[in-house]
């Protein structure tokens, strides 16, 4: 449930502040990162935010965004909605190259099923990575370090890890992390080529 609240401190060069809120009697700690206003967080400012709590960290703020910026919610929806579209889109047209590279390997022996079998296996290791995270963030448990679950998309682990952010919403915000995704499915398709049309043949040829 958000609640409201106002900006009680903020420190620009450590990216984080506290808020405070008549309805907790405490201030709650905040992060750059967890602020979605479209300028950097002023004292005094009005924010609506989400609470939570876990045992081994004091209470946090998140999905913070600037009571201002709320009425301007619905006039910045389709954009957003146009960046998700866009987004599928490119996923959807990936995966459909990937599934027919994938056959076409197989097919004519470049892959072999040991490969397939073992991506399906890393498919499935991801989705459980990806969805074991927002439990741990809420009870505090330890969580996967961000360049393992960059490293399971890399290993052909990223259509589901795609699938599992945008089911679960975990990381689809963040900027840094839909970059380092990205490029690891980039460089993953590389490789993939790499191997489909130059070292399997160049190795068939010895």
């Amino acid at each position: 449930m958000k609640k409201k609240g106002k900006i009680h401190h903020w420190n620009t060069s450590r990216g984080m502040g506290f808020i405070r809120s008549p309805k907790t009697g405490y201030d709650i700690f905040f992060h750059i990162k967890d602020y979605r206003g479209s300028s950097l967080p002023r004292e005094g400012e009005t924010v609506w935010f989400d609470e939570v709590t876990t045992r081994h960290t004091r209470p946090r703020a998140i999905e913070v965004s600037t009571a201002s910026g709320n009425a301007d919610v619905h006039s910045q929806r389709p954009r957003r909605y146009i960046g998700r579209q866009s987004g599928t889109r490119s996923f959807v047209l990936l995966l459909f190259l990937w599934v027919v590279l994938g056959v076409w390997g197989v097919w004519d022996t470049r892959l072999s099923l040991w490969v397939v079998a073992a991506i399906v296996v890393v498919n499935l290791l991801t989705v459980l990575a990806y969805a074991r995270e927002p439990p741990a963030v809420r009870s505090g448990r330890w969580r996967i370090p961000e360049i393992i679950l960059h490293l399971l998309s890399l290993l052909g682990g990223w259509p589901g890890a795609g699938l599992a952010q945008t089911i679960l919403r975990y990381r689809s915000r963040q900027p840094s992390f839909a970059t380092l995704y990205w490029g690891s499915v980039a460089l993953h398709f590389a490789v993939l080529l790499g191997w489909l049309f130059w070292l399997q043949p160049t190795l068939s040829a010895y």
